[in-house]
C-alpha cells in the first residue's frame, strides 16, 4: 500500500509540476527592456563597425511597422507612434554611438528623443538636419531584395525621405540589409540564457499532448489535439507564431508526400492504434520564437515499443541531423551547407530533404536559408548569405525510409532548435532520439 501511494504522489508530481508558467507580463517587460538595452548598447555599435555602417535610419508609421523597428520599441510599445524615426550614428575613431528618435519623446529608456520641434515643426527637417551634422559616409535604410525582415521602409516613406534629403546625401543612400539581418539573427549571451527554458517548454508541451491525458485512439481526432495544444500554450501564458499541426502515417495506401504534410493535410482524422503522429509547433515568449517537430507512436494492443521498421527510419532522420549540422562552419553559405550535407547524405544512402532557417526574433527568421522543401538546388539571395556565430537555428529536414511491416516508404519530419557559435553547433535542449509512445509505459506496481 506504501509504494502504491508512493507512484501516485509522484505521478502527480510529475503532472503538476512538469510545465513552468510564464512570467507575470511586468516581470517580462522589465527582461525584455534589460535584453534591449544590452543589444542596444553592446550589440549594435559592433554589427555597425563589422558591416562598415556609420549611420541607420529606421523609418516607419504606427500599425505598419517596420519589422526591424518591432524589436527595438520598449515592452510597453506595442507599436510604433505616428511617424517613429530612429537613427544609430556610429563613429568608431571617437568611440561615438548616438541613438536619436525623430520624435516627441524618448523612445524606451535607451533611445533619446532628438525632435526640436521649434526649430524644427517638419520632423522630417529635423532628420535631414541630424544627418546633415554628422555627415555619414553611408546612410542605411531597410531596403532589401532578399529579405523580407530587411524590407521595411515603405515605398511612401523612401519617397518623402529621398525627396527631402539634398543631393550630396542622396547620393549617400544605401540598403541597410546586411545590418539588419545581423541585427535581428545575432543573439545575446542573455537572451540565450533564456531560450532554453523556451525549448524545454515547447518540449514537455509535446510530451503531454502527445500522451495518453490528451490522447484517446478512436475518439481523439487530429483537430482536437492541435486546438489543445493552442490552448495550453495560452493556458501557460505562451504564444504562438503559427497555428500547430498534427498530422498522421499509417499502414495504408496513402503516401505521404510534402504536399499532403504542408497544405493538403486532412484537417480532422480519428487517431487510430498504430498511427505515427507528427507536430509541428512553435511557442512565443520575450520576443523570441520556437520551432519543433516531433514523433509519437500509438501501440496497438499488445504492443510495447515502435514497429522496427520505424525505428530504423527515426536512426536515419537523426543521422541527417547530424550530416546537417556537421557542415556548420563560419563563413558557409546556406547553400554550401546545403549542398554538402545533401551530397553526404546521398553516398550514406539517405533520402534527404533539407529545410533549415534561421530562428530568434521571428519563426522562420532573417540569416542563411538553408533549403526549402521544394528548391533543394538552393535558394538564391537568401541562401547565399553566410553563417555567422552567435546565431539560432531551426534544424528542419526529413528522410524517407521503407517500413517493411508496412510495406510503405514514409517520412520522418524532424524539426529541433539550435544554437552556432566560435565552438560549433549544439541543440538548445536536446532533441528527440526516440519516438514517444502512446500510452507511456507505465511502471509495474506491485503489492505487498
Amino acid at each position: 500500500m506504501i509504494r502504491l501511494l508512493f507512484y501516485c504522489c509522484i505521478t502527480f508530481f510529475l503532472h503538476t509540476t512538469s510545465l513552468a508558467q510564464a512570467l507575470p507580463l511586468r516581470e517580462q517587460a522589465r527582461v525584455l527592456d534589460e535584453l534591449l538595452g544590452e543589444r542596444l548598447n553592446q550589440l549594435l555599435p559592433q554589427l555597425m563597425d563589422r558591416h562598415g555602417t556609420d549611420m541607420w535610419v529606421i523609418i516607419s508609421r504606427e500599425y505598419n511597422e517596420d519589422p526591424v523597428l518591432k524589436t527595438m520599441l520598449p515592452a510597453t510599445w506595442l507599436s510604433a507612434r505616428r511617424r517613429t524615426i530612429l537613427v544609430f550614428y556610429r563613429d568608431a575613431a571617437k568611440e561615438q554611438f548616438e541613438k536619436l528618435a525623430i520624435a516627441r519623446y524618448n523612445v524606451g529608456e535607451h533611445i533619446q528623443a532628438s525632435w526640436d520641434l521649434q526649430r524644427f515643426p517638419d520632423q522630417w527637417d529635423q532628420l535631414v538636419d541630424i544627418i546633415r551634422r554628422r555627415n555619414p559616409r553611408k546612410i542605411a535604410v531597410n531596403t532589401s531584395a532578399h529579405f523580407g525582415h530587411a524590407d521595411g521602409l515603405v515605398h511612401t516613406e523612401q519617397q518623402e525621405l529621398m525627396a527631402r534629403l539634398p543631393a550630396p546625401l542622396r547620393s549617400r543612400v544605401v540598403s541597410a540589409e546586411a545590418l539588419a539581418v545581423a541585427w535581428l539573427e545575432t543573439r545575446t549571451e542573455r537572451e540565450m540564457q533564456y531560450y532554453p527554458f523556451l525549448v524545454q517548454t515547447t518540449h514537455r508541451i509535446i510530451r503531454e499532448g502527445f500522451s495518453e491525458q490528451v490522447i484517446t485512439p478512436g475518439i481523439t481526432t487530429t483537430d482536437d489535439v492541435v486546438w489543445w495544444f493552442r490552448q495550453r500554450i495560452r493556458e501557460l501564458g505562451f504564444d504562438t507564431w503559427f497555428h500547430p499541426s498534427v498530422s498522421v502515417q499509417r499502414s495504408d495506401s496513402l503516401s505521404f508526400e510534402h504536399l499532403r504534410s504542408f497544405s493538403n493535410r486532412p484537417k480532422d482524422e480519428v487517431i487510430r492504434p498504430g498511427d505515427l503522429l507528427h507536430v509541428d509547433i512553435g511557442i512565443t515568449y520575450l520576443r523570441l520564437n520556437t520551432d519543433i517537430q516531433q514523433h509519437a507512436y500509438v501501440l496497438r494492443p499488445g504492443e510495447t515499443e515502435v514497429p522496427a521498421g520505424i525505428r530504423t527510419a527515426f536512426v536515419k532522420a537523426n543521422r541527417l541531423q547530424d550530416i546537417l549540422t556537421g557542415q556548420f562552419v563560419t563563413g558557409r553559405t546556406g547553400n554550401q551547407i546545403l549542398a554538402a550535407a545533401l551530397a553526404q547524405a546521398k553516398t550514406e544512402g539517405i533520402e534527404a530533404v533539407i529545410y533549415t532557417h534561421p530562428l530568434g526574433f521571428h519563426g522562420h527568421a532573417a540569416g542563411p536559408t538553408i533549403g526549402l522543401w521544394d528548391q533543394q538546388g538552393g535558394v538564391p539571395g537568401s541562401g547565399d548569405y553566410p553563417l555567422y556565430p552567435g546565431t539560432g537555428y531551426s534544424i528542419e529536414l526529413n528522410a524517407a525510409h521503407l517500413v517493411p511491416e508496412w510495406n510503405k516508404t514514409i517520412r520522418i519530419m524532424l524539426e529541433e532548435d539550435g544554437y552556432f557559435d566560435e565552438k560549433g553547433f549544439r541543440y538548445i535542449n536536446g532533441r528527440q532520439r526516440a519516438v514517444h509512445l502512446i500510452p507511456r509505459p507505465q511502471p509495474s506496481i506491485g503489492l505487498q
